[in-house]
């Protein structure tokens, strides 16, 4: 049963591709030198800059191997209040090998997150900032967007492996969160990746902290990632270009 649903979601999964690359533009770009073997194991991938819930077009900027990884080992948190919406929440199961819902606490549905990712095949997709933001700038309650400390947990709980960052150029130009109607078609779909070694990221920001200070660890990574996000997600789409091994 389990590897008919991930046949099941990896189906899915090529369709959303398609359907991305045929409607829209793709702009792909690296922030770094891309590391040579693309094929390593992704254990985090963290989404920078949430705008829509049309994410999901993003699949068009990635090779069909992730997407099978995704079907087969992903765990995606979603907000508890994302699923309960009939057509959002049914869709989000499609997507994934893994649907865990979360409150917006830390508690046992976090918990839940973080074990499932015992597995050294396990991968998290995470949009670390929680909530969208909406046409002027701010989330649906007028505060700034800010990335959370969800993501420090797993940055510390999982020993190695590589974490890939993807920084969203927004999709606002596609559809505003709330707006009514179609998206618009064939608007660029922008998006920069860096990947960071998951060992040296936590000794560099764990550096002269005592290993059991979780509050100032958390405070780093917030403060790190923010300022990546607010370099890198930008309408400037300058950059690396795609690797071939990528693709």
């Amino acid at each position: 049963m389990r590897s008919l649903r991930a046949l099941m979601v990896f189906c899915v999964l090529v369709a959303l591709r398609i359907f991305s690359v045929a409607l829209f533009r793709q702009e792909t770009r690296w922030v770094q030198e891309p590391p040579g073997d693309l094929k390593q194991v992704f254990r985090i991938v963290a989404i920078l800059n949430h705008t829509s819930l049309y994410e999901a077009l993003l699949s068009g900027q990635v090779p069909l191997r992730f997407l099978w990884r995704m079907a087969n080992h992903c765990t995606i948190p979603i907000a508890d209040v994302t699923l309960k919406r009939p057509i959002v929440g049914l869709f989000w199961h499609m997507v994934a090998g893994n649907i865990v819902s979360v409150t917006r606490e830390r508690d046992h549905t976090w918990e839940q997150v973080v074990q499932s990712l015992d597995d050294p095949e396990s991968m998290v997709i995470i949009l670390p900032e929680g909530r969208m933001k909406r046409a002027g700038g701010l989330d649906k309650h007028g505060k700034p967007m800010r990335v959370r400390g969800g993501i420090a947990d797993l940055i510390r709980g999982i020993p190695d492996g590589t974490l890939l960052l993807a920084y969203s150029q927004g999709l606002h130009h596609i559809q505003v969160p709330g707006q009514k109607g179609l998206p618009k078609f064939f608007q660029p779909v922008r998006l920069r990746f860096e990947t960071l070694d998951l060992e040296s990221y936590r000794a560099e920001l764990m550096e002269g902290l005592a290993e059991d200070d979780v509050l100032a660890f958390r405070k780093r990574v917030i403060a790190d990632l923010t300022e990546r996000r607010d370099r890198y997600c930008t309408s400037d789409i300058g950059g690396l270009d795609e690797p071939e091994s990528w693709k």
